[in-house]
């Protein structure tokens, strides 16, 4: 195996060994996130792909020379049986096509993971994104029901207290139109008793009016005959003399 063929194969080695170890269970996302997030990956990103599609190329390159050794091995076999003047010439071709195959093989492999472990590391940091999200938007939900917890108690502590306020003004209600009621039945009761002596004082100014006039008419009556007592004395004085 050429130089080439051995860095392609120590790279393949390395890609199923990242594979292996991203799909490790007891690793989470999160904690890929955190080694992803790193400032020496953020120093590198600008190169990264760069880097990618150089390794892209150099593999498709690989991979095509592959193809072409397996076509130009895999041909000559038939003509390689016929020179009875190589002794040996099959089994140099067949080794030729054996290490062609196999180049072919770590190529596409190559090839084939280097793309699913770029698009594992994408799936994961999303992943992660996601869970994160995921664990943001809980903390928010049970903040959210929480909040919506404590209005509701509130607002059935506002209502019992609207209650017992309305309870207790309905008890002063009562108590005032109670008090209404036995301050009207006074005032009825004093009105009566006002009329009573109202019209007992009327009887009263009535008779006292009654009394006065024949009081009046008596003392008219007197002085007519004090009057008429006088007129006699000065009559008989007169006749005396």
């Amino acid at each position: 195996m050429t130089l080439q063929w051995v860095a392609v194969a120590t790279f393949l080695y390395a890609e199923i060994g990242l594979i292996l170890i991203f799909c490790l269970p007891f690793i989470p996302p999160q904690r890929w996130q955190k080694i992803f997030s790193f400032t020496v990956w953020g120093k590198i990103a600008t190169f990264w792909n760069k880097a990618f599609l150089t390794i892209i190329v150099l593999l498709i390159v690989l991979f095509l020379d592959a193809v072409r050794e397996v076509r130009k091995y895999s041909s000559t076999p038939a003509i390689e049986k016929g020179l009875t003047s190589r002794p040996g010439a099959y089994e140099h071709v067949q080794m030729k096509l054996f290490r062609s195959q196999r180049n072919l093989y770590i190529s596409g492999f190559s090839l084939f993971f280097w793309l699913v472990l770029r698009r594992l590391v994408i799936l994961i940091t999303q992943l992660a994104k996601e869970l994160s999200n995921k664990g943001v938007l809980k903390t928010q939900a049970e903040n959210t029901n929480e909040a919506a917890k404590k209005f509701m108690e509130e607002n059935e502590r506002l209502k019992r207290l609207l209650k017992s306020y309305a309870k207790e003004e309905e008890h002063i209600l009562e108590a005032e139109n109670k008090k209404l009621v036995e301050d009207q039945e006074k005032l009825k009761t004093e009105l009566k008793k006002t009329s009573d002596a109202l019209s007992k004082a009327q009887n009263d100014v009535m008779t006292m009016r009654m009394q006065s006039e024949q009081l009046s008419k008596e003392y008219d009556r007197l002085l007519k005959e004090h009057a008429e007592l006088q007129n006699c004395l000065g009559k008989d004085s007169k006749k005396g003399l």
